[in-house]
Formats: C-alpha cells, sequence, structure tokens
C-alpha cells in the first residue's frame, strides 16, 4: 500500500494509526501542504486526488481512496481484526458520533486551508485565527468529554474509531496551546492510546518529513 501523507495532518495522521493497528507494511509518500503554497495543489497530486487533500490511500490493486473516515472503514471491512467498531449496533452509533464530533465537527473548521484562508484571503489577525481554532476545539471537546465512556479508552476497554480521531485532535490541539485542563477523560484517554506502538508509530515526529 501506498498513502499520500503530511506528517502534521490528522486526517493523514488517522489513517496511520489504522494502518499500523491492522499490521500494514505501506510506503509513505509526503505531500507538503505549506511549502511552495502547497504541494498537494501540484498537478501530480491533483491526479491521485483531485480534492489536492491528504490523506489518499492506493490500495494493494492499484485503487486510489481518499477521506480518512472512507479509508479506516474499508481497511477495516476488508481486514476485520483487530476491529475499529463495537460488536452492538447502539456501541457502534456511540463510537462513530465521538469519532463524527472530531471529523465533521472540530477538523474541517481548523484545517489547514481554513486557517491560510482566514489569514490571507479575510486578512485576520494571528490572534483572532488562534481565538477561532481554539474556540471550536473547545466546544468539541466538551461535548466528547462528556460523552466519552470510562476508559482507558473513548468507548471503554477496547481501541475504536473516535480513538483514532481523537488522539490526532489532542497533539494538534497542545501544538497551537489549546488549553485541556478542563477535559481529564480526553487526556487520559489520549495517555493510554499513546501506549500503543501502533499510535506512538504513527506520531508526527516519526514520520519520514517530519521537520
Amino acid at each position: 500500500m501506498k498513502l499520500y501523507s503530511y506528517f502534521r495532518s490528522s486526517a493523514a495522521f488517522r489513517v496511520r494509526i489504522a494502518l499500523n493497528l491492522k499490521g500494514f507494511d505501506y510506503e509513505t509518500v509526503p505531500v507538503h501542504l505549506i511549502r511552495d503554497g502547497g504541494h498537494n495543489r501540484r498537478p501530480e497530486f491533483r491526479a491521485v486526488n483531485p480534492q489536492m487533500r491528504v490523506p489518499a490511500l492506493v490500495t494493494p490493486g492499484g485503487d486510489v481512496l481518499i477521506q480518512s473516515l472512507a479509508i479506516i472503514e474499508y481497511l477495516d471491512e476488508t481486514h476485520p481484526d483487530p476491529p475499529f467498531l463495537p460488536k452492538e449496533a447502539l456501541a457502534r452509533a456511540q463510537s462513530r458520533a465521538l469519532a463524527q464530533i472530531i471529523a465533521c465537527d472540530i477538523h474541517p473548521l481548523n484545517n489547514s486551508s481554513v486557517l491560510r484562508y482566514l489569514k490571507r484571503e479575510l486578512h485576520q489577525e494571528q490572534s483572532a485565527i488562534d481565538a477561532w481554532y481554539h474556540h471550536w476545539v473547545i466546544e468539541g471537546f466538551e461535548a466528547f468529554e462528556a460523552l466519552a465512556q470510562p476508559g482507558p479508552y473513548s468507548c471503554g476497554d477496547k481501541v475504536t474509531v473516535a480513538d483514532l480521531c481523537l488522539v490526532p485532535q489532542v497533539y494538534n490541539a497542545r501544538r497551537l496551546k489549546v488549553p485541556l485542563e478542563k477535559f481529564p477523560k480526553i487526556v487520559g484517554i489520549d495517555a493510554a492510546c499513546l501506549k500503543l506502538p501502533a499510535f506512538d508509530r504513527a506520531r508526527p515526529e516519526n514520520q519520514p518529513d517530519a521537520e
């Protein structure tokens, strides 16, 4: 498999965790989202993913998959051990809901493309952009904290897709100095996950394109 990735992309981070948990060997193809206006906008990457975003996963058969949650579902459906969702329908829905708080509500508003637009096109000061980022992370984390189950992981004693989404978001929140004192469950879940080799190997600083 071949993964088009950027070391700081939280969406790519999710997929790296998933690939590691499933035990896949994969080639990383770095796509720098900032340098030279974004290498993701180059024609050669647009040919891989017309949306010009990472991650993109090339399967052994040569098919290209985009969107992190779709890739994670594909990996889970084609290689079900270990599962990323609980067995029971209610628990599965709860796990998906937690994942979507991160992937659908927090992340899209704080993606690098959005932050660049705020700065370059809307001419916002960096202090205002930082306040925007903090606001949406804190609002989403308040909901996640209230809904997370007793640990060690987001949905109990098994890693689920919720954890795959949470850990990268916590990493970025720390990098951008979002205060986490109000979120002891989230901090505890993050610590428990990062004790697992699959999560640790997926950290941004452990990637071949880390700067």
